[in-house]
């Protein structure tokens, strides 16, 4: 039977997953425990469907008290436990497409299914006794509260959400603002198994003396061939130490991300198959747009960020103009770095840290500041698969070379 019209329209949408707070501690256990089933059942259902030939877009939306201060302009976080939460669900994503021998990067055609995980601040006693509206409303950090999110995120393929009274609770929650902004067809509710740990006492938002700063320039610098949930993880990890601005300025936060330039990687493995610059900057702007665009139009109208093209590099504007993002072409191990004096920090993951303590050190040479370095939490599998499965070298079977790998073998 052809699908209809409505149906037909609805296979190139994302699709989304709603999952309530992780459990705490949030242990790569106790993650796994609570949202493996769930991702695995969503992931599975888009894969099998095969309706797109690019392949499917899932965003998981987690639901969390994340965000702590009295004014609404005025937020924080705490940034070592967000990645933390976020490098273990990527990790979980990553073993489940292992699993399902899924390709995991964007644009991997059809059969595939491209995870976006987005941070979503909700309270439930927030919005327990009034009403909530439809509402654009933007704080001081990337994060946006349930009812934003729920504003600017639409319309959907399918919505999964999990089968407990968290679960069930926070779905509730979600449909009474969504009914103010679109339509729900009841085939397009999809509940999925909530796992083991959902029951247990959710954490109150973290104290005021555990948050982090945020900070109006940070800096990221790698290849990003073949953008992968490695990429994934530390682009989102990076993107949550902006500080936004109130309001529109000619001074807005900067996230600055060098990108190896073409001629440093013509002797990888596999050279011929790595993506050309202007290819992973724009990957790289189409990712970031799930977490910064917001338009009360949803994925219709308004998604696109304004781009300016220049000479090795190529920028973007988010949020009326107070989020930009630089993708700058990097040939060394420094970047803008060394040659951009104002700046504050830089993000590096754990096989990287040598490369941040070398900016630092050649930043002093030059007598600028140091940037502060934080650093990112590496996919890991343990924990998370069952001990007859073999761990060693997980990250390397996730990497962009062993992406290559499978299209140069795919190929013969």
């Amino acid at each position: 039977m052809a699908p209809t019209n409505a149906t037909a329209l609805r296979q190139d949408l994302p699709s989304l997953l709603l999952l309530p707070p992780p459990p705490h501690p949030p242990t790569r256990a106790a993650l796994q425990a609570a949202f493996e089933p769930s991702l695995r059942t969503a992931i599975s259902k888009l894969k099998d469907e095969k309706l797109n030939e690019h392949g499917s877009i899932l965003i998981v939306g987690l639901a969390w008290p994340i965000l702590t201060g009295s004014s609404p302009r005025q937020k924080s976080l705490s940034w070592p436990e967000a990645q933390s939460v976020i490098a273990g669900l990527y990790s979980i994503v990553s073993v489940i497409c292992a699993r399902f021998s899924m390709p995991t990067e964007i644009h991997a055609g059809p059969g595939s299914v491209d995870v976006r995980i987005i941070l979503v601040h909700h309270d439930p006693s927030e919005l327990s006794v009034v009403e909530p509206r439809p509402a654009i409303e933007t704080g001081n950090t990337v994060i946006v509260d349930l009812v934003t999110f729920a504003s600017a995120y639409h319309p959907w393929r399918y919505i999964f959400h999990t089968s407990n009274e968290l679960g069930y609770q926070l779905l509730s929650t979600y449909l009474r603002i969504f009914e103010h902004i679109h339509t729900i067809k009841q085939d397009q509710l999809v509940v999925v198994d909530g796992g083991l740990s959902m029951n247990l006492e959710t954490r109150p938002p973290s104290s005021s003396s555990l948050q982090t700063a945020t900070y109006p320039i940070v800096c990221l610098g790698g290849t990003f061939d073949h953008l992968h949930p490695g990429h994934k993880l530390l682009l989102t990890a990076a993107v949550l130490l902006l500080r936004v601005p109130d309001e529109p300025s000619s001074d807005p936060c900067r996230f600055i991300i060098g990108i190896t330039g073409d001629e440093l990687l013509k002797r990888k493995k596999y050279a011929d198959l790595v993506q050309s610059w202007d290819e992973r900057a724009m990957n790289i702007i189409e990712f970031l747009t799930s977490i910064l665009q917001l338009s009360r139009k949803g994925w219709s109208e308004g998604r696109a960020p304004k781009l300016v093209k220049k000479e090795d590099e190529i920028s973007a504007l988010f949020r009326n103009d107070t989020i930009l993002i630089q993708c700058v072409v990097i040939q060394d191990a420094f970047g803008p770095t060394i040659t951009t004096e104002k700046m504050d920090v830089l993000v590096v993951s754990g096989e990287t840290r040598s490369g941040g303590d070398a900016v630092n050190n050649r930043r002093k040479e030059l007598g600028w500041h140091p940037l502060k370095i934080f650093e990112v939490d590496v996919l890991d599998a343990e924990d998370i698969i069952d001990s007859s499965t073999q761990t060693q070298s997980f990250a390397t079977k996730i990497s962009s070379t062993a992406i290559r790998q499978k299209k140069a073998e795919a190929r013969i």
